[in-house]
C-alpha cells in the first residue's frame, strides 16, 4: 500500500466535509418531516457547502496526516 493512501480518510478536510454534510442531512430530514421546503432547501445548500469546504481544504493541503 502506498503512503498516499495511508490515512483512510482521517484528515481535517475529510472530517470537516463529513461533519457539515451530516448536519445538512439532519436539517434536510427535519425539513421533510416538518413539511418546510425552506428548511429542506437549507439542508440541500449545506450539502453543497460541505462538498466545497472539503474540496477547498484538500486544495490547501489539509488532506494529509502531516497537517496539524
Amino acid at each position: 500500500m502506498t503512503a498516499e493512501h495511508d490515512n483512510h480518510g482521517r484528515t481535517p478536510a475529510n472530517w470537516t466535509g463529513a461533519i457539515i454534510i451530516m448536519i445538512a442531512f439532519t436539517i434536510g430530514t427535519l425539513g421533510v418531516v416538518m413539511a418546510q421546503p425552506l428548511v429542506f432547501g437549507l439542508g440541500v445548500a449545506l450539502v453543497v457547502i460541505g462538498g466545497i469546504a472539503w474540496k477547498v481544504m484538500s486544495g490547501m493541503g489539509y488532506n494529509s496526516n502531516d497537517v496539524g
